[in-house]
């Protein structure tokens, strides 16, 4: 099977490059900021530099391994679900599901390596400079000079690939159970993230204004609280389809698709839910400690610099990389749809009426997404504030909110309509033809 599995990738490299640009990423992401673990250990390196530099390094180190993974799996999910048929074929010709599990591992593994093998290079520039963005602050001595190491090259071969073989282990699992799975383990991390992300929460309270680590409790809560969201999204998009009302034929049809569709398009919401979350947390507490920090009068410390540039360091690779996973997740899921337009169309739908039912889509995922991320980050931004500065709401928190919506609205919409469009080019029964 594995064989099997490396001559599909040479036969159709084009339906693994969600899953290769995924793990690209994270890869990229994983070492770029573990190499600063390599250069603090360098010999001369003085205690102020190494310590910023490993601070850096631990911080990113606990996002990088959540996000690669729910990444990695998000598009896997999509791919093996994308190839039911043709995992069902080989069972009917004999394969077990054992067999399948390693041809669909091996796949993933092969991908994840040759992604971090292509992550390195991007790594090494980025971890310059990165290190020259501390540097410029003032964080590090300008004397340190950077060090790609074996920490930052295990650490993004040893996080990569056993998320992808995890993740494809996980999805390939579902594909091929023949009951229906009782979603025994999908229960319980929700109600752990949701949980243990609330006590994250509420534990700001135990902290003083002044604390140092005042920051960190309600950022992570407000994670945790999203992965909680993201995992009950599905469950929650389901209730609002069925109470939500949209005439037309186009409304028609995107309320019965994403009814039928919920669970595969856990991972764009997921994207979704963890970019505004992230997004508007962060962004939302670094303004509230920044105008604390102005309204004092006190020049900004060392730590409060290390924090502030760590925190837009951190959120703005993150962001993107979200970012990222969103346009993939929709990319792919969009085109394997071509088969679907073509039979809409046959069926009497034109090409403007498809178009809407996809911008329907668009928007309620859209809404979705952005208010569980929107309630996830603010019970982050609300502890945090009133123990900072004794307010419940941030001067800047509304501005921050609407940029992150518009940039959201801009890449889901955008991504979905653009990717519908190129697929509606094709002819409706060559579309059919050739999906089938």
């Amino acid at each position: 099977m594995l064989a099997l599995a490396l001559r599909s990738l040479r036969k159709r490299p084009g339906r693994f490059m969600a899953t290769l640009l995924s793990a690209f990423l994270g890869a990229a992401i994983i070492m770029t900021f573990n190499s600063m673990h390599d250069t603090a250990g360098r010999p001369g390196v003085d205690s102020v530099s190494a310590e910023s530099l490993s601070t850096a390094a631990s911080v990113v180190g606990g996002y990088g391994t959540l996000l690669v993974f729910f990444a990695v799996a998000s598009t896997l999910t999509v791919n093996v679900r994308q190839r039911g048929a043709e995992i069902e074929l080989l069972r009917c010709s004999g394969a077990t599901p054992a067999q399948l599990k390693r041809m669909v591992v091996g796949e993933a593994v092969a991908v994840a390596l040759m992604g971090s093998v292509l992550a390195i290079g991007p790594a090494v520039l980025g971890g310059r400079a990165l290190l020259s963005v501390f540097q410029d602050s003032g964080q590090v001595a300008r004397s340190v000079d950077y060090c790609f190491g074996p920490i930052a090259l295990m650490s993004g071969v040893g996080i990569t690939v056993p998320a992808a073989a995890g993740a494809a282990f996980l999805a390939v699992r579902r594909t091929t159970r023949r009951r229906r799975p009782h979603g025994g383990a999908r229960k319980f991390l929700t109600y752990a993230a949701l949980g243990v992300g609330g006590a994250a929460v509420c534990s700001t309270f135990a902290f003083s204004a002044d604390d140092a680590a005042l920051m960190a409790p309600p950022a992570y809560g407000a994670i945790l609280l999203s992965v909680g969201g993201a995992l009950l999204a599905p469950r929650l998009l389901k209730g609002l389809l069925d109470r939500l009302p949209l005439a037309g034929p186009s409304g028609f049809l995107a309320v019965r698709n994403l009814r039928r569709r919920a669970d595969e398009l856990s991972g764009v919401l997921m994207s979704l839910i963890l970019f505004t979350c992230m997004a508007t947390a962060t962004l939302s507490m670094q303004a509230v400690e920044n105008d604390a920090i102005d309204a004092s009068g006190v020049p900004k410390s060392v730590d409060a610099k290390n924090l502030e540039t760590l925190n837009l360091v951190v959120v703005g690779i993150i962001v993107v990389f979200c970012c990222v996973m969103l346009i993939n997740s929709l990319y792919a899921a969009t085109t394997y749809r071509s088969r679907e337009f073509g039979q809409q169309r046959l069926a009497g739908a034109t090409p403007g009426q498809v178009l809407g039912m996809v911008g329907a889509e668009g928007v309620i995922l859209t809404v979705t997404g952005v208010f569980l991320g929107s309630v996830a980050g603010l019970a982050g931004i609300v502890p945090f504030t009133l123990v900072r500065t004794d307010t419940a709401w941030p001067e800047q928190g509304l501005g921050i909110w609407f940029g992150v919506v518009a940039v959201a609205a801009a890449v889901t919409l955008g991504t979905s309509l653009v990717t519908a469009r190129r697929t509606l080019r094709t002819p409706a029964v060559a579309a059919v033809t050739l999906a089938a």
